[in-house]
């Protein structure tokens, strides 16, 4: 895995079990790169992912990602992995219990934040990223689905990640959100987040072209962007 690499799979295969979702997956991804996960539904785009953040085991072939050998993952390890991973979910995952600002204080004092000082100085720093900073008091259910995404990449954004798993970010929003809320991953990908988004709105990638791999046939391509 060369320096710039932040994902190599060689030869992989991804298993639900015991049922084969995607064989012989070798791709990379560099530091600083925008690249789409595209494949219709049941494709095996979500097993490809949680074998990335360690959900499911990757028993076949080898993959590294941010300096962690997947294929010798230990369940003590996976909390370690996850710290250099933003994950953002399609269903936001946000407690509703508690505030914007208390969802991603949660986040950082489970992975070791201890300062009060610090922790509000963390959270404020990656709201603005996603223009939320007014927004720290509202709960989840105050806030349009957009606005919730906004927080949720936010959350992912705490612990400054070397790599940006979007899992169907923009799947439960409406199509003028989920233009926005690209914006906002577009953006920080600008200011040097590495980013991989799996997605089935190939809206989006008219819009905003990059790199794309396709999950298809049991397999995982690099698609070729036809330049119109």
């Amino acid at each position: 895995m060369s320096q710039t690499e932040v994902l190599q799979l060689k030869n992989a295969s991804i298993f639900q079990r015991e049922n084969l979702i995607l064989s012989d997956v070798s791709i990379s991804i560099n530091k600083g790169e925008f690249v789409y996960l595209i494949g219709k539904t049941g494709s095996g785009k979500s097993s490809f992912m949680k074998t990335l953040y360690g959900d499911l085991p990757l028993q076949e072939g080898s993959g590294r990602i941010v300096d962690f050998d997947l294929a010798a993952l230990k369940e003590r390890q996976i909390p370690f992995l996850r710290r250099k991973l933003g994950v953002v979910f399609q269903d936001f995952k946000l407690l509703n219990d508690r505030n914007v600002a208390d969802n991603l204080g949660f986040v950082l004092k489970a992975t070791g934040w201890k300062d009060k000082d610090e922790i509000k100085k963390r959270i404020d720093a990656v709201l603005g990223k996603v223009d939320m900073r007014t927004k720290g008091f509202k709960f989840p259910y105050q806030l349009s689905g957009g606005e919730q995404q906004r927080v949720a990449i936010a959350r992912a954004l705490l612990n400054n990640p070397e790599l940006i798993l979007a899992d169907e970010p923009t799947g439960n929003l409406d199509p003028q959100t989920s233009v926005e809320v690209m914006g906002v991953l577009r953006e920080l990908n600008k200011n040097g987040n590495t980013i991989l988004m799996a997605t089935h709105d190939y809206a989006l990638l008219l819009k905003f072209p990059s790199k794309t791999l396709k999950c298809d046939g049991n397999k995982i391509f690099e698609v070729v962007q036809k330049t119109v």
